[in-house]
């Protein structure tokens, strides 16, 4: 036995249910053929055509603090992230590449061999600039 499909447009229907198997004068209806599922009194909400326009941090910022608010609400201002699952990623004190390793005497991070002889020849003030610059405590002076 087959299946008939659904029918997907009003004219097709109305034809089916006075038990016609195919709509008379197919060119006439075609103006009159609406889709069901589609509402006839649907209007888009913008022109078409129109580009959004995008607003700064600034604006957005200046406009919350003009509107009042309840104190639970999430704002641009006080959006506060939870701790990252990754590892901060670790750059070279000498050169600010990625780096992989960490000199155990000084504290600090390099990339290579070349910029490991160059961590082991400076002095105890340069590595200090070194780590206050990073943010690291001063494990030598």
């Amino acid at each position: 036995m087959v299946k008939k499909k659904a029918p997907v447009f009003d004219s097709d229907n109305a034809a089916l249910e006075e038990g016609n198997h195919m709509p008379e004068n197919t060119e006439d209806n075609k103006d009159e053929r609406r889709p069901v599922f589609r509402n006839a009194t649907f209007q888009h909400s913008t022109t078409a055509g129109k580009k959004k326009t995008w607003r700064s941090l600034k604006q957005i910022l200046a406009h919350e603090k003009s509107l009042p608010w309840p104190k639970d609400t999430p704002l641009y201002s006080n959006i506060t992230a939870p701790p990252s699952f990754k590892p901060p990623k670790k750059y070279s004190d000498i050169s600010g590449l990625e780096a992989k390793y960490t000199d155990p005497q000084t504290k600090l991070f390099y990339s290579n061999t070349d910029e490991f002889a160059t961590v082991r020849t400076l002095p105890s003030d340069i590595i200090a600039g070194y780590l206050t610059l990073r943010g690291a405590n001063n494990p030598i002076g």
